[in-house]
Order: C-alpha cells, then sequence, then structure tokens
C-alpha cells in the first residue's frame, strides 16, 4: 500500500483503484481468453458468437456509461459501484454453460454494465492539483496491470479445464465486489447537482466550448482498436511470428506501458503537458509505420518498446487534461458523457479495420492508424495548448 501511495495514489484514490485492478483482471481474463476458447470449443458455438458478445460487451459498457455516472451524482459511490459489480457477477454466470448464441451475447453484454461505475468513480476520484498526470499514471498503471495479468494468468488454467478457470474469475470478481465495500458513502460531485435535463444541456454547452478535445476523443480510441483484429494475423503472416512469440512482443510493450506509466504522468506534471501529448501520438504513429516494414521478432520488440513508451506518454496527460474540463457538480455525469464519446470510437475502430483489411490488406490498415496518430499529433502542436488545460469548473 506504501508503494501505492509513493506511486501517486492518494487516500481517496487507492480503495477505488484495487478495486479497478481486480475488475480489469476479471475482464481481461473474459475477454481474452476464457470467452473464445470456451465459446467455440466448450459450448459448440462460432466465432461470430464471439465476436457478438464482444461488441455487445463494449456496446453496454459505453452506453450505459452516462446513466450510471448521474447516479453516481445522486446516490454514493459505494451502492452503485457495489450494485453494479453484482449486476456484471450475474452476466458473468449467464454466459457459463449457455446453450444459445443469443445467451452467451446476453451475458457478455451485462457483464459490461457493471464496469461503468469503477472507472467514473476512480477518474473522478482524481483531485485538481499540480500532479493530476501522476494520479493518472498510477491509476493507468494499476489498470494495464490487471488488464494484462488477466489472460496471462487464466492461460494457466485453462489447460486444466473451463470449471476450474471459471471459478478462478468468480473468485477474483467476487474480491474486488467485496473491496467495493471501502468506498466513500457518498456521492462523487462536490456540490448538490442540478437536474438530469440541466446537467446534459450543460454538458451539451462544455462540449462545444471544448471542440479541440473531441478530436482526440474518438480518433485515438478509434485508431487504437482498429488493431485488434488485425495484429495477431498481421504478426503471423507478414512478421512471420508465432504465437508464443507474439506473447513475448505484448508482455514487452505491456511491461514498459506499466513501468513508465507514472514517470511519464511526474514528467509532464514537472515539464509542461503538451510535449508528452505531441510526442507520444507522434511516437505512436511513427512505430505503426515502422511495423510495416519489420520483419523479424527483434524488430517487433523494439517496435512494441517504443508503443509502450508512447502510450505511456500519452494516457496521463490526455486524462489530466479531460479533468479540467469536468464541472465539480457533474463529476459523475460528465466523466460518463465523456468516457461514452470516447466509447464509440472503440466500437466504431474494429469494424473499420477488419473493413480494410478485408478490401486492401492488413498493412492498409495499420497504415490508416498512423495516418490518424499522426494527424492527431500535428493538429495538438499547432493548436494553443493552454486553451485546454484552462480550469473552467467555476464558469459552470
Amino acid at each position: 500500500m506504501e508503494i501505492l501511495k509513493r506511486a501517486g495514489m492518494t487516500e481517496g484514490l487507492l480503495p477505488v483503484s484495487m478495486v479497478l485492478f481486480f475488475v480489469e483482471l476479471v475482464r481481461g481474463a473474459y475477454l481474452g481468453s476464457f470467452l473464445p476458447t470456451y465459446v467455440t470449443n466448450g459450448l459448440g458455438l462460432s466465432v461470430t458468437t464471439v465476436g457478438a458478445a464482444v461488441t455487445a460487451h463494449f456496446v453496454m459498457d459505453t452506453f450505459t456509461k452516462s446513466f450510471l455516472g448521474h447516479l453516481l451524482d445522486r446516490f454514493s459511490s459505494r451502492k452503485v459501484v457495489f450494485g453494479g459489480l453484482l449486476i456484471s457477477m450475474f452476466g458473468l454466470f449467464m454466459t457459463y454453460g449457455a446453450p444459445f448464441a443469443w445467451l452467451v451475447i446476453a451475458g457478455a453484454g451485462v457483464f459490461g454494465i457493471g464496469i461503468s461505475p469503477v472507472w467514473i468513480v476512480a477518474l473522478s476520484t482524481v483531485k485538481a492539483s499540480a500532479a493530476r498526470a501522476t494520479q493518472m499514471g498510477a491509476l493507468y498503471t494499476l489498470w494495464l496491470a490487471g488488464l494484462g495479468a488477466g489472460p496471462i494468468l487464466l492461460n494457466f488454467f485453462l489447460d486444466k479445464g473451463y470449471h476450474l478457470s471459471f471459478w478462478l474469475m468468480v473468485a477474483f470478481w467476487v474480491l474486488g465486489w467485496l473491496l467495493s465495500l471501502r468506498l466513500a458513502d457518498q456521492t462523487i460531485s462536490e456540490v448538490e447537482t442540478p437536474s438530469f435535463a440541466a446537467q446534459y444541456r450543460a454538458l451539451w454547452l462544455r462540449l462545444r466550448t471544448m471542440r479541440p478535445l473531441l478530436p482526440g476523443m474518438m480518433l485515438q480510441t478509434t485508431a487504437a482498436s482498429m488493431l485488434v483484429p488485425i495484429l495477431p494475423s498481421y504478426a503471423a503472416h507478414h512478421v512471420g511470428l508465432s504465437y508464443s512469440q507474439y506473447s513475448y512482443v505484448l508482455l514487452a510493450g505491456g511491461f514498459c506501458a506499466v513501468i513508465a506509466m507514472v514517470p511519464m504522468g511526474r514528467l509532464s506534471d514537472r515539464r509542461g503537458r503538451k510535449w508528452f501529448l505531441v510526442g507520444g501520438f507522434a511516437g505512436f504513429a511513427l512505430t505503426l509505420y515502422a511495423l510495416t516494414m519489420v520483419g523479424s521478432l527483434r524488430a517487433a520488440i523494439l517496435v512494441a518498446i517504443v508503443l509502450g513508451l508512447s502510450y505511456a506518454a500519452v494516457l496521463p496527460v490526455w486524462n489530466a487534461v479531460l479533468s479540467y474540463q469536468v464541472p465539480d457538480d457533474q463529476q459523475g455525469l460528465g466523466w460518463g458523457v465523456f468516457s461514452s464519446v470516447e466509447g464509440i470510437g472503440v466500437m466504431i475502430g474494429p469494424i473499420l479495420g477488419g473493413r480494410i483489411a478485408d478490401l486492401y490488406s492488413e498493412t492498409g490498415t495499420l497504415v490508416v492508424s498512423a495516418t490518424l496518430l499522426g494527424i492527431l499529433a500535428v493538429f495538438y502542436l499547432l493548436f494553443p495548448f493552454s486553451h485546454l488545460i484552462r480550469d473552467r469548473r467555476r464558469r459552470s
């Protein structure tokens, strides 16, 4: 615990960060390992069912954020998160032993509902201070660690059977669920909140005034998620990697992102956030272009390392910038709306990336993704960055 506090975790951020870690650990294990193998091999259903289930999960996660954010402005974090995780656990049980494809898809969707409030509480707990990016870095370090550890851990148990693997996920979920009882028994907004309609009107006006952030909110998630359907096959067919070698590449990139997240956030708080944002997007673009010319494991690992460092540079700064735009009386709904806008890119990206690969090639998907990220780097390089971090909360 003391190590986490030194890394940037405040007293208020620490409990929800631990809940977030276990929630994302189970989500990573479920979506990355359990669902694809269990649905096709255990239930004998199609790969299309797996894809539909993953889509349903993220659709529900995205489109329930605004409503759940409103609930968090009205009810205590403890009650909303505890109830949401209970609903998600029900979705987890719906998919185990499901005899029909529609039940698997519905279960994955229900599983996505309860994750939204955990993220909103975590983001709203980052306090207004000069160390915003440091706190964001610490938060996203735990997120990445959980999301990456889930599939790796579960893969060892899948060899022993689906039953043991399923109950392992349930055990970790229950642990996170019980830890949610340590959350504050109060709303996440600091003042009395207006009506739901009034909040939406105010946030719509805020979205109009923060138009320079909208390209980044959607394009970065679109560009990144475009790679999801093509990276494994690209690594095998174009780079010549085996599945185990591809795992080494993912581990290298993920490890660098995790260990660099907090230092990058702390440096950006001290040195200025603009250049970390611009440099991170530029690093993304250049390394994705470089990936089209990679033909060995060593080169692929080097590219993954640079991608991980670029991700660590962008993520804390980006969410610190967003935090300036969320009013004190709309913490729940504000983060919910912003997360929903970003979530649209997550839903568009895989479809767009797969379509480009079908029409042209997997290399074409890489080039388009890199181009989008390069455009973002140039845009934020030229735009007056001070306009993005001006604290407007008191004007709300």
